[in-house]
């Protein structure tokens, strides 16, 4: 892999709008080299057979120190999704024991009464940052309960996160995760000190059936996971959702009347436009062939997510936005061993979130007085840091 087919970084409304782009490249093939502000040279996919292919495929790894001359990377990183089998298989399954969807379903009252407050908090002032009220303390609130961290400094932790998820440069990014790391350790000790009834006490104390427990790094990994996974993925569900709706006003009225849309009105959020842009970083443990294009052993692949679900093969009209479209299939959650775990608690908060918006905001619209919309920078995840609406 030598040369570029396209260099992102060159297209100026990239980050606004993608999706023109990923079409043109997938009408010339599934798979291309790029270029972007991350990655000096990486594989592409942007087809949905392609990249589903590539996401169940064991040939593409997630665990970077098996390659010669890697090793070592912050105590965040020894989490699942970093990792391949046998590692991910015993780490996924030390949480999923914990993470149940008993456990997920128990905590609906709570998700209702967290949505209600921060609702009302909002309402008097008749607009409103929508991130900021609604779509970031939601799951924010939601995970640390959860987790059993609900005196976590939110606002430390937002900075880290996004320096992490969406840093401004390497620099950034490596300063965030060693902060996200120190401070992590600290909350985890503090928890080990004083266990309670919750998911991170439960990890500590977890143990496999030969006796195998998780690693001070591991766990370190996984309350990052946990925590950041636990509420971007959310936080950008929700204001992706608003913003589609609000930019077609024909399917926000016929959601506002029949609630009985809502799952599939969800579901196609996340087709359209959902908070994962690409997924995390793979590699090739081999040589392989996918979409005529050959992928040497050691390349870099990442899956476009969102190029994926918006292939006219698999979803006609791709870019119109239809609530009563059958997603079904679609990748914004990923598919294969990664996929994400906490789907069925970002489903619950994102259609409680959002009925209880529209039902008690009747009026809810983008605000024209607002500022321009500011997105988050990368292409790992999707959204804008602020969503200005009034009712």
């Amino acid at each position: 892999m030598s040369e570029v087919d396209v260099d992102l970084r060159g297209l100026a409304d990239f980050t606004a709008n993608p999706y023109p782009h990923y079409a043109q490249l997938r009408s010339a093939g599934p798979v291309h080299t790029i270029r972007t502000d991350e990655f000096d040279l990486a594989w592409l996919v942007v087809g949905y057979d392609e990249g589903r292919a590539v996401l169940a495929d064991q040939r593409f790894g997630k665990d970077w120190r098996s390659l010669p001359g890697e090793g070592g990377g912050a105590s965040v990183n020894a989490n699942m999704l970093g990792m391949d089998p046998p590692d991910h298989t015993r780490l996924r399954k030390l949480v999923a024991r914990e993470f149940t969807s008993r456990r997920i379903e128990a905590l609906r009252p709570r998700v209702e009464e967290i949505t209600g407050g921060l609702i009302d908090a909002m309402l008097p002032a008749g607009r409103a940052d929508l991130v900021d009220a609604l779509a970031f303390p939601l799951p924010m609130t939601v995970i640390c309960e959860l987790i059993g961290v609900p005196d976590l400094d939110r606002s430390a932790f937002r900075k880290m996160s996004n320096g992490v998820i969406a840093p401004a440069g390497a620099q950034e990014e490596g300063e965030a995760l060693r902060a996200m790391g120190a401070y992590l350790g600290e909350l985890i000790e503090d928890k080990r000190r004083a266990p309670g009834d919750d998911l991170m006490s439960a990890l500590i104390a977890a143990r496999h059936d030969d006796d195998d427990s998780l690693s001070p790094d591991e766990l370190v990994g996984m309350a990052f996971l946990l925590l950041v996974a636990g509420h971007e993925t959310t936080v950008n569900l929700i204001s992706n959702g608003v913003r589609a709706l609000l930019a077609h006003p024909d399917q926000l009225a016929a959601l506002r009347a029949d609630f009985g849309l809502l799952d599939g009105a969800v579901e196609e959020m996340l087709r359209y436009d959902g908070p994962v842009e690409t997924a995390t970083l793979r590699f090739a443990r081999e040589r392989v062939e996918t979409g005529s294009r050959v992928i040497e052993r050691g390349d870099p692949v990442l899956v476009s997510l969102a190029g994926a679900d918006r292939d006219p093969g698999r979803y006609p009209e791709p870019d119109r936005f239809d609530i009563r479209r059958d997603t079904q299939g679609h990748l914004a959650f990923g598919h294969g061993i990664h996929f994400c775990m906490g789907a069925p608690l970002a489903r619950m908060e994102g259609r409680i979130a959002l009925r209880m918006l529209l039902e008690r905001c009747p009026g809810l619209e983008a605000d024209p007085d607002g500022a321009p919309l500011d997105w988050l920078p990368g292409t790992l995840i999707r959204g804008v840091r602020r969503l200005p609406v009034r009712w």
